[in-house]
C-alpha cells in the first residue's frame, strides 16, 4: 500500500482567516490519523500565513504516523526542523513570497547547497526527500546529495491529464524508474486528486508516498473528511 500524507495547510489557512482555534489544526491531523491517514505533513512558511511554527511544535508529539515538514531550506527552517525532528523533510525550491510550489529543483545547479542541507538532516536522523520534475538527468544528480527520496511535482501531470492521461503519466513512469535506479525512494504530490490520482498510481512504480493538501480539503467539503480519506486510500490500493 502506497502511503497517504495528507497536508493541513489548508486547514490552518481557514482558521487563520477568522482568527481563533476553529477549524482546530491539531484536531483534523488527528482525525485524519484516525480516518486511515498514514502521514500529517505541513508546510510552514515565513509569514506563516497558514501553518505557524508554533502549530509544529504541537503537532510534534500528537502525530503518531509519519510527520513531513516541507518548506525551504533557510536557516529559520533548519533550526525548526532540527529542533522537531521529523520522520521526513521535503526541501521545496520555494521562496518566501511563492502562493504554492509550482517547480522542482534544478538539482545541478544547486548541488553544494542541498547536499550540505541534507548532510545536516541526516546527520540528525531525519529522512531527506528532494521536491524534483521529472528531467531524469536531475534525478540522477539527485541521488549525489545523499537525499533519501525525491518528491516528484505532479502539477504538470494533473494539467494534462484530462486532455490525454497515458501521455500524461508516461515522463513520471520514467522518472520512477531512473530514481530507483539510483537507490532512490519515490514520493509524489501537487494537484493529485480522486480524478487522477488512482491512474497515477497505477503507472507510477516504486512509490512510496503521496502527499496532498489542497484537494483532499476540498472533497471534504461535499464529503466529510472520513469518507474522504477513506476514498484517497481506496484510490491508493
Amino acid at each position: 500500500m502506497i502511503n497517504l500524507s495528507v497536508n493541513v495547510n489548508k486547514i490552518a489557512t481557514l482558521r487563520n482567516a477568522r482568527g481563533g482555534n476553529v477549524p482546530d489544526v491539531l484536531q483534523v491531523a488527528m482525525d485524519c490519523e484516525r480516518f486511515g491517514a498514514d502521514g500529517i505533513t505541513v508546510h510552514p512558511r515565513p509569514d506563516e500565513r497558514h501553518i505557524r511554527r508554533s502549530d509544529v511544535y504541537a503537532l510534534r508529539p500528537l502525530v503518531r504516523t509519519e510527520f513531513n515538514i516541507e518548506g525551504y531550506p533557510s536557516e529559520q527552517f533548519m533550526e525548526l526542523v532540527l529542533s522537531v525532528r521529523p520522520t521526513q523533510v521535503t526541501l521545496v525550491p520555494d521562496g518566501p513570497n511563492v502562493l504554492t510550489s509550482s517547480a522542482g529543483w534544478d538539482v545541478i545547479t544547486n548541488m553544494d547547497f542541498l547536499t550540505g542541507i541534507v548532510d545536516r538532516l541526516k546527520e540528525a536522523g531525519i529522512r531527506t526527500s528532494i521536491f524534483v520534475g521529472t528531467d531524469e538527468v536531475n534525478i540522477r544528480a539527485a541521488a549525489r546529495t545523499g537525499t533519501d527520496r525525491v518528491e516528484l511535482y505532479t502539477g504538470p501531470y494533473a494539467e494534462a491529464f484530462d486532455e490525454d492521461p497515458e501521455r500524461a503519466v508516461a515522463p513520471f513512469t520514467a522518472a520512477a524508474l531512473t530514481a530507483h535506479s539510483v537507490g532512490l525512494g519515490v514520493n509524489a504530490g501537487h494537484d493529485l486528486s480522486l480524478h487522477n490520482l488512482e491512474f497515477f498510481q497505477h503507472h507510477v512504480p516504486h512509490l512510496s508516498e503521496v502527499s496532498i493538501g489542497h484537494a483532499l480539503i476540498c472533497d471534504a467539503l461535499y464529503l466529510g473528511l472520513e469518507a474522504t480519506v477513506k476514498a484517497y486510500k481506496e484510490c491508493l490500493k
